[in-house]
């Protein structure tokens, strides 16, 4: 039978287990902002599906504005399970994000369109391109 330092010692391990898993569940999003200069658009991924949704700040008649969210629509949804983050590129009229696979390098674009974030299909430098047509 164990003494109480024992007893303290798993109750410690277990707490110290809690913590960790609850710092790994909290920072399970990552957000990055559109880089287009006059829109102010916030995408955020799911680190661990890949999945994205889109916010930003909507005039509303008679309020101080309101939060107008873009659900994922076509592409955007829950990936293979990986580690995805959201590159934004330099281009100031650029109103969409690189979704970026880190496992294995595969990326895509995803903006918003009507009222849902759309992806491209993921693509990456090792997948199989196109052929260019021969020249006759």
């Amino acid at each position: 039978m164990p003494g109480i330092a024992g007893y303290r010692i798993k109750a410690a391990g277990i707490a110290a287990g809690l913590l960790v898993a609850g710092a790994a569940h909290a920072a399970s999003y990552e957000f990055v902002p559109a880089p287009q200069a006059d829109l102010n658009r916030v995408y955020r991924v799911d680190k661990a599906t890949g999945e994205v949704i889109s916010c930003q700040y909507g005039l509303q008649e008679n309020t101080i504005g309101t939060t107008l969210c873009f659900g994922p629509g076509e592409g955007a949804g829950p990936q293979a399970p990986s580690e995805y983050s959201l590159v934004a590129s330099r281009h100031l009229r650029e109103a969409g994000v690189f979704r970026v696979n880190q496992r294995t390098g595969a990326m895509s674009i995803c903006y918003v369109l009507d009222d849902a974030v759309v992806c491209t299909p993921q693509g990456n430098a090792g997948s199989a391109a196109p052929t260019p047509a021969a020249k006759p």
